[in-house]
């Protein structure tokens, strides 16, 4: 009897990973895609860092004055926030509208004031710094807004797609799909 979950082989394994689950709740907020290494990993150091900087709160705290503990933990406990929005961030889907998170703030579109969705080649950020590339971006176009108001949904150079073509092609096809099931209704 081979044991499948101790296989070095799990192309299967990870084509089915993709998948909804049959009992999911389709009124849940999901995010149609895994958060990129460039997102996670960047993620991952800020939490590093936090480690540290609680390390320096309780060191503080046993050698000097508790106002600068609380001061340090304070910034700590702000670092380990800015990992978690940054992990947070991206694009969610419901049968209730499509969600765009960024790290300030989040807008809801209800699936009534979506036109389309849909790919575009034109110049997107590199990671979000103004430096732009030539790339894919996924945009949203509502009722009584041009689609240039808007920034884009998910690009091919974010933190999330990065060097993962493939990542956002289906990405990008699962949030059209959600747009064409839910925006005529």
């Amino acid at each position: 009897m081979p044991l499948s979950f101790l296989t070095a082989d799990r192309a299967y394994e990870q084509a089915a990973d993709d998948l909804p689950l049959p009992y999911d709740d389709r009124d849940r907020w999901r995010r149609p895609y895994r958060p990129g290494p460039v997102r996670v990993g960047t993620a991952a150091l800020l939490l590093l860092l936090a480690s540290y900087v609680l390390f320096a709160a309780v060191v503080i705290a046993l050698t000097g004055t508790l106002t600068g503990s609380a001061t340090v933990l304070a910034i700590a406990l702000a670092v380990v926030a800015g990992a978690l929005r940054l992990l947070r961030m991206g694009v969610w889907v419901s049968a209730r509208g499509l969600r765009r998170v960024a790290f300030f703030g989040t807008r809801t579109t209800p699936w009534e004031r979506v036109v389309s969705v849909r790919t575009v080649q034109q110049p997107v950020r590199w990671l979000g710094l103004p430096r732009t590339v030539q790339g894919q971006a996924l945009v949203l176009v509502r009722k009584g807004r041009p689609a240039e108001d808007l920034p884009p949904l998910l690009t091919t150079h974010g933190a999330d797609f990065l060097a993962r073509p493939e990542a956002f092609d289906r990405a990008a096809d699962t949030v059209e799909a959600w747009a064409a099931e839910y925006g005529r209704a």
